[in-house]
């Protein structure tokens, strides 16, 4: 009210944002919790389609979801809260991080700890820089339960999910922990021991050897690639791009851009019709000499113990620049790759959280089914240099070299008129 502007609040997805908030009723009092937030006097107009609400001051307010982050247009906002930041995709604050900017704006990221991701690395850097705020509570500290029920909240996880995952989990929810890897996470542990035995390094792409690509092929717009390497049987993990369009052709130029050389590995069901097009996919990608290579398919249990192996076994390019935030977005990706669970049964189902991390995931999976298929570019030979000889009566013989004969012929040619 007293800086009119646009204001934003973004939730993991944009379907919890309206369960949460635009419909949600606050169980103590009996009434929606926005017309709470934003009492009935002060709003000009709402929206339910796009939750969006004008006040008689003529700011607006919103609720979005980082899951369709690029569908946020117009006027740059003033201010941006996030909830539950850990479980959102990291690419929405990079993609509105420029808007605030430009405004002079705020942004609020709100979250319980989910492993050691990008929150938490966010929060690292906060907590040394004067230009954040930054603030850790735990239930203690802010005094909202009891010890008795916090005894009763830990004997509860424990039973549910046994001795060390019930307390690591409670500690998470509780006493925000960042401590292990996010729950549930597919390649959590494995990420974390690549972290830990130093794997994330500065890579530098060898030009004298293919760069390989392997994709997921869901929607183009949402297909994210990895770039890889292998030389000397080592797997360097090079690159990661998420296209932002649905053409084609963009983003196989992008990947040329990238330094792609060699194979493009796909899931074996590639031969359907998509993007548009009566072709099929591995059609489309031959059309642009992406030179397609299917990989064999086989069960998610296989295809994920292949990318914990994958992962076990590769060097990560870390550092600055495009390359390297490109890189930290994807490998943010593998740590947030995690099965749903089920309330009912009390346990993980075995199929992911359909989320900004999923097809992330899928794709690592394909990469570690195919790399080690991959055949290296041996050092080129120079071709074996002939001796020959040049006798009085013009025959070529050895002994000399074929410049150093052809030379002698010419000589002798000119002599001899």
């Amino acid at each position: 009210m007293k800086d009119p502007g646009t204001y934003w609040h973004c939730f993991p997805e944009q379907k919890q944002a309206r369960k949460a908030i635009w419909n949600g009723v606050n169980g103590h009092t009996g009434k929606r919790r926005i017309l709470e937030a934003f009492p009935e006097a002060i709003i000009r107009r709402m929206q339910d389609d796009d939750m969006f609400i004008e006040l008689i001051n003529g700011a607006t307010f919103q609720l979005i979801g980082s899951d369709r982050y690029d569908s946020t247009v117009g006027s740059g906002p003033k201010g941006i809260a996030y909830s539950e930041w850990a479980l959102s995709n990291p690419a929405a604050w990079a993609y509105h991080s420029p808007m605030i900017r430009e405004q002079k704006g705020f942004a609020a990221f709100i979250t319980t700890p989910r492993g050691n991701n990008h929150a938490k690395t966010m929060f690292d850097r906060a907590r040394s820089s004067d230009a954040w705020f930054s603030q850790l509570l735990t239930v203690r500290d802010t005094g909202a339960l009891d010890e008795e029920a916090l005894a009763e909240a830990l004997d509860e996880y424990q039973d549910l999910h046994g001795i060390d995952l019930g307390r690591a989990i409670f500690e998470q929810e509780y006493l925000c922990s960042f401590s292990g890897a996010m729950v549930g996470a597919y390649f959590g542990a494995e990420m974390a021991k690549a972290e830990c035995d130093g794997r994330f390094v500065d890579i530098a792409i060898d030009e004298t050897q293919p760069v390989h690509c392997v994709m997921d092929l869901g929607k183009a717009s949402n297909n994210p690639v990895w770039l890889f390497q292998v030389i000397g049987g080592q797997l360097l993990i090079v690159d990661f791009f998420k296209p932002e369009s649905d053409d084609l052709d963009d983003w196989c130029r992008e990947l040329r851009d990238m330094g792609f050389t060699g194979n493009t590995y796909v899931p074996h069901d590639i031969m359907v019709t998509e993007w548009g097009s009566s072709k099929t996919r591995i059609e489309r990608l031959r059309e642009r000499k992406m030179k397609p290579v299917r990989v064999p398919r086989v069960s998610v249990a296989d295809g994920l113990q292949a990318g914990r192996m994958a992962i076990n076994a590769a060097l990560f390019h870390q550092g600055g620049g495009k390359r390297g935030e490109r890189m930290a977005l994807g490998c943010e990706g593998l740590k947030s790759y995690r099965r749903e669970w089920d309330a009912d049964l009390k346990t993980f189902r075995e199929v992911p959280v359909k989320d900004w991390a999923e097809h992330i995931g899928s794709a690592w999976r394909y990469l570690g089914l195919s790399w080690r298929t991959v055949t290296e570019v041996e050092e080129e030979k120079k071709p074996q240099e002939l001796e020959y000889m040049v006798g009085a009566d013009g025959v070529v013989r050895g002994n000399m070299s074929v410049r150093e004969a052809v030379e002698a012929m010419v000589r002798r040619r000119k002599r001899d008129g």
